[in-house]
């Protein structure tokens, strides 16, 4: 399924559905990417999980990305531009909307908020809204190797990526080397416009998207963003977080994805979403 963006860009965006096989629905759930990914990250457990608990749940793939239009155009498309993506999509659901960001898709959420809130959102492993710095400088402490091997794929794309390089940034140790592959074999170059804004040209003002609840999720074993990122993204927006042990940073993939779901889940009850 693709959407026309509704804002002024021509650019056409995939989106992937899942909808419940029963009505009255609950509240829909918009899915959005981290960097190097698209819409298909979400496919394989959460879209279904979450229509089969009653949510008509959407993932797109931002502008450039996966079946999405703009590739030739994704090395200048920052958070500005994906947020119109994520906005127009929103719109062509229409009514109130549980937006779920992953990584840079956490940013991208937080952006979106600044300008409109949303019924509830979901930050999982996100990129804080101090930005990329603390976590780069982070993970060039704690593995320069790896910091090396990151900068090389956003530099030239995810080509330059090992096995062993997608295995240590994106996932726990106990997952099945077919997945790692998979992941890795539809990974994508990504906009170094973005980078830069996640760097510190374009960071959400807290307060105004503070004025959505927020539920905080991030992984313990997470090479790109630590749990100390994590703990700080839920103090500054004074939300709920849950940090899962076992699991690294494609959280929706990974070995352990249903108790991350489980617990969503469960959050969304208890707002009565």
């Amino acid at each position: 399924m693709y959407f026309p963006n509704r804002a002024a860009s021509p650019e056409q965006i995939e989106v992937i559905s899942r909808l419940p096989a029963q009505a009255p629905a609950r509240t829909p759930l918009l899915f959005v990417h981290g960097a190097f990914a698209g819409a298909w990250c979400w496919e394989d457990h959460f879209l279904d999980w979450f229509a089969a608990r009653g949510h008509p749940a959407y993932a797109l793939s931002l502008r450039g990305h996966a079946g999405s239009s703009g590739h030739e155009r994704l090395l200048w498309s920052g958070l500005a531009e994906f947020v119109e993506d994520v906005a127009g999509v929103a719109a062509s659901i229409g009514g109130p909307l549980v937006l779920v960001g992953h990584s840079m898709g956490g940013m991208v959420v937080q952006k979106y908020l600044e300008r409109q809130p949303a019924a509830a959102a979901v930050l999982m492993a996100s990129v804080p809204p101090s930005g990329l710095a603390g976590s780069m400088l982070q993970l060039l402490w704690r593995d320069p190797v790896l910091w090396t091997e990151m900068g090389l794929v956003q530099a030239a794309g995810p080509h330059l990526a090992s096995r062993s390089t997608a295995r240590r940034s994106l996932f726990s140790v106990d997952v099945p080397e077919a997945l790692v592959a998979k992941f890795a074999n539809r990974s994508q170059p990504e906009s170094q416009r973005v980078i830069a804004d996640m760097l510190g040209w374009d960071l959400p003002d807290v307060a105004r998207v503070g004025r959505t609840p927020l539920l905080v999720l991030g992984a313990a074993d997470d090479a790109l963003v630590p749990v100390a990122e994590v703990h700080y993204t839920a103090r500054r927006y004074g939300a709920e977080c849950e940090v899962f042990s076992r699991l690294a940073h494609a959280m929706m993939c990974d070995s352990g994805w249903r108790r991350v779901a489980e617990y969503l889940g469960g959050w969304l009850d208890r707002r009565g979403l």
